[in-house]
């Protein structure tokens, strides 16, 4: 069958796409690729906060959809929000690149023998509450500020000076195979700094009613995978959380056990506040978490 995907222009958006380009035409569909421009990559003189409602870089993607100029929408999972617009479903998941964030600090600023081996007083380039609330937690000498654009865009900044360090999501350097060789690299662990529901996965986005295309994207699904992000996507969508909700969500799976790492503060200002839960039951876990997550706000 012929399938169009509709793609943000970005090099990682791109990259995304292609990764599943690759893999329809090896199971003999004929694929094309449809760049759409989304609010998210118009607006890049204002921080997420500052931007109105949610869906910043996938709403003009899913009306795309909706109006069948293309057939199916390849996402960053994280991206999207918990309640899918009607018509549109997830129709299958991706493999889990690396979930974690990683720090890109410049040589300048670097001290091995300071935690998160920053200098005193680094700035940070970040524009997720979610990680800057982390940040403040492990280093209150830390000053936050507001980064945007693609990944090579990020890291570009940082090079000429506007930072001393940022955080970007490991599977965007990974997936785009970046030299890094003139900064210094610190993969935070994702048990301590937590990552975002679903990073590293890729969510690919169909009309309820295609059918055909549904059954040709189960050949590409990862079940293990959808598993554990569906924990992750649940607990935001119980804390009514968009990207811009300081939440922190990462789950895995040992033999018969459940195990979820959450971060959590009540605004983007605050310190976040790590925790971890255990289970052997999947039923009843999201909301033991979210009850306790609520707790901490009350």
């Amino acid at each position: 069958m012929k399938i169009t995907i509709g793609s943000r222009g970005s090099d990682l958006a791109l990259w995304q796409a292609h990764y599943v380009e690759e893999q329809l035409v090896g199971l003999g569909h004929e694929v094309e690729i449809k760049i759409i421009q989304t609010q998210g990559d118009k607006i890049q003189h204002l921080s997420f906060d500052k931007m109105e409602g949610k869906g910043f870089f996938t709403k003009e993607i899913e009306a795309a959809l909706l109006s069948k100029e293309i057939d199916l929408a390849v996402h960053s999972h994280k991206d999207l929000e918990t309640t899918p617009p009607e018509g549109l479903r997830i129709a299958a998941v991706s493999y889990r690149e690396n979930p974690t964030d990683t720090l890109l600090i410049r040589e300048e600023a670097f001290d091995e023998i300071m935690l998160l081996e920053l200098k005193e007083n680094p700035i940070v380039g970040t524009s997720s509450a979610r990680r800057q609330t982390q940040l403040k937690s492990l280093r209150s000498d830390i000053e936050l500020k507001d980064l945007r654009g693609n990944v090579p865009t990020r890291i570009q900044k940082l090079r000429d000076g506007q930072y001393d360090a940022i955080v970007v999501a490991t599977a965007g350097i990974k997936r785009l195979e970046l030299d890094l060789s003139d900064l210094k690299v610190l993969e935070l662990s994702p048990t301590l700094f937590i990552p975002a529901p679903a990073q590293g996965v890729l969510g690919l986005q169909i009309r309820e009613d295609d059918h055909e295309l549904n059954e040709a994207l189960q050949a590409i699904h990862n079940e293990d995978v959808a598993e554990v992000i569906e924990i992750e996507r649940a607990v935001l969508k119980q804390m009514d959380g968009g990207c811009q909700l300081p939440l922190g969500v990462y789950c895995i799976k040992e033999l018969e056990e459940w195990i979820v790492y959450t971060s959590f503060a009540q605004d983007k200002s605050s310190e976040a506040e790590v925790n971890s839960y255990q289970s052997t039951q999947k039923e009843g876990l999201v909301d033991t978490i979210v009850d306790d997550l609520k707790d901490g706000i009350s």
